[in-house]
């Protein structure tokens, strides 16, 4: 297979800041869905643990059927389109639930079949986002630039459910995912003006589909440190899957909060990750690569049981306490091991390599959300959460036992 080599111009700091602010924008919007969406099931179709749990894995079930293939088409289509159809279509879906709940017609099969289209589109942006971002910024400073994006992503995670929460309070929750919806539509605008002198090549010879499906998993599965990167992040997303399905109704149900606080209680976990993305590349450049990624591995193990123990009275404050502590420490992470990976893959295999490792992780998350679902539904969601937080703090044990491998890097 042969590709057209890096170009040798760099696109101007204009595509960069589009670039980031279409990200700023659209992840404001997406935070204020994450909190509207489940509540439009809970406050307004009155769903069950088990209905949340499904409506939770629908959003992530694309991860599991489309994961790989997103990544071949990834790369075989122009980056930049794909990121901008992708905000276009999540605009369009989402704007069906008010309009759906206006006219007296909204249930929860629509919210699963939204959140299903939802989550193929983000499937697609997010490969194409992680793969066309070395277009746009020299290898060298990628650590800056992840960090950056990783900074707006839990600034917005902070602002985002705070605001969905008062939204929902004040609005409705269905008029809420209406702001979600113009933001996506804001994001591709901003996307459509970067110059398209910045789109990496496109692959003009092209192996068999079958060949180019595995070849993502492939590289992954015989790389040392993306393997153990992998185990790791496929665990935390069956971790994030039993969350999803527990979260929002530990919050009404058994602390007793309202949707205001309750959008405020979610916001908290991002103050960390505000933390983890500001300092992720300083952390990087004093210490390492590899050196980052352990310490934000151990960090989060240590920190996984502080939210289960909430109870209503003052210890609600450790709900909040315990997600900023994760987002701390997986913002750090995040950013160190999605810089590695793109400063280490060829640029022709990207999209196919971030793919394998988006179904690898990701596709843990849809059985992560059926479990939290069963869980709770037969034990409670106090112990959906304990089995939560168990599985986060397992599944950096990988990281942590390829200690001396990680540290190298």
């Amino acid at each position: 297979m042969t590709v057209t080599g890096r170009p040798a111009h760099r696109p101007p700091a204009r595509a960069y800041a589009l670039f980031a602010g279409a990200d700023a924008i659209s992840q404001v919007g997406t935070q204020v869905g994450v909190v509207a969406l489940p509540l439009v099931a809970v406050l307004l179709l009155h769903a069950g643990p088990l209905q949340v749990g499904l409506l939770a894995t629908a959003q992530m079930a694309a991860f599991l059927v489309i994961g790989l293939p997103a990544g071949v088409w990834v790369d075989r289509l122009p980056r930049r389109r794909v990121l901008v159809v992708a905000d276009l279509v999540r605009a369009v879906v989402l704007l069906s639930v008010p309009v759906a709940a206006a006219a007296g017609a909204l249930g929860m099969p629509q919210l699963y079949a939204v959140a299903l289209v939802g989550g193929v589109c983000t499937v697609f942006f997010d490969v194409a986002h992680m793969s066309y971002l070395p277009s746009i910024v020299a290898r060298d400073a990628l650590g800056r630039a992840n960090g950056t994006i990783e900074t707006i992503r839990s600034a917005a995670a902070l602002a985002g459910p705070g605001v969905g929460g008062w939204l929902v309070q004040v609005i409705t929750a269905p008029m809420a995912l209406l702001a979600d919806a113009i933001s996506f539509a804001l994001s591709a605008a901003l996307l459509g003006g970067i110059p398209v002198r910045g789109e990496p090549p496109v692959r003009t010879e092209r192996a068999g589909l079958r060949r180019e499906l595995t070849e993502g998993v492939r590289y992954v599965a015989g790389h040392p440190v993306l393997r153990v990167v992998a185990v790791c992040g496929a665990l935390v997303m069956l971790s994030n899957g039993i969350w999803a399905a527990s979260q929002t109704l530990y919050l009404i149900d058994v602390l007793g909060l309202g949707p205001g606080v309750y959008g405020l209680v979610v916001a908290a976990g991002a103050v960390g990750g505000v933390v983890g993305g500001l300092s992720a590349s300083r952390v990087m450049a004093r210490w390492g690569t590899g050196r980052a990624m352990w310490g934000g591995a151990a960090v989060a193990l240590l920190v996984a049981p502080i939210a289960p123990l909430a109870a209503p009275g003052w210890r609600i404050a450790l709900f909040p306490l315990g997600l900023a502590l994760g987002g701390l420490a997986g913002g750090v992470f995040s950013v160190a091991q999605l810089t590695y990976r793109q400063s280490t893959c060829p640029e022709h295999l990207l999209g196919r390599m971030n793919a394998g490792m988006r179904f690898l992780m990701w596709s843990a998350m849809p059985f992560g959300g059926l479990a939290g679902g069963f869980v709770g539904e037969r034990y409670g969601v106090t112990t959906a959460l304990w089995a939560a937080a168990l599985t986060t703090g397992l599944a950096h044990l990988p990281v942590l036992l390829a200690r001396r491998r990680v540290l190298a890097l």
